[in-house]
């Protein structure tokens, strides 16, 4: 059985993106990196809302093609290009990115099928949006937060909306030396 975990970058103040979903408030080094692909090891398939499917179909394509691309992006964008991917929206028409799964209604019943699947866990990436419905519903089980050192006043929050408290358990928690604090929790 597998289980479905939100991985997200967040600020001290609870928002997972600027105002506009951008992610320059990111501490990003070799530490997180690092942290990152430790956790990409444990993914059976990125799921991913409308916004940042589109978002990912349209960069790491282009980096396959790109003769500047360095070795760590390179790698990651054939991992991301081969392996299944799940997009949840109820707008989309299509999702042709090579093993792209749309996923337009009955989310409950879906997400329940994906988890009941052998293989590794499911891994929400960003998606802010999609990760509060599925909040929502109780759906998700693990939380990987990578909690980074500014404080934004605004922006994309990743639980304003949470209409379910959710009990949670630390797994484990780590101090990179950027400052930015990961966090590993499970539903008690």
């Amino acid at each position: 059985m597998r289980k479905l975990v939100l991985f997200a970058h967040m600020s001290l103040d609870g928002f997972a993106g600027d105002i506009n979903g951008g992610l320059g408030f990111l501490t990003y080094n070799e530490e997180l990196q690092q942290f990152a692909d430790e956790l990409v090891k444990t993914v059976g398939a990125p799921v991913y809302g409308k916004n940042t499917y589109h978002l990912m179909e349209g960069y790491w394509p282009t980096v396959l093609n790109d003769p500047n691309a360095n070795g760590h992006a390179l790698a990651h964008a054939k991992w991301v290009q081969e392996i299944p991917k799940i997009v949840f929206s109820t707008t989309l028409e299509s999702a042709d990115w090579n093993n792209t799964t749309l996923i337009k209604d009955n989310i409950e019943e879906e997400v329940n099928n994906l988890k009941q699947q052998s293989g590794k866990d499911l891994v929400i990436f960003g998606s802010p949006g999609l990760a509060k419905s599925l909040m929502n519903l109780g759906l998700i089980d693990e939380y990987q937060i990578t909690l980074h050192p500014v404080i934004m006043g605004a922006g994309i929050s990743l639980f304003e909306g949470n209409t379910q408290m959710s009990n949670l358990k630390l797994l484990e928690s780590k101090t990179l030396g950027s400052g930015v604090v990961t966090l590993h929790y499970t539903n008690r």
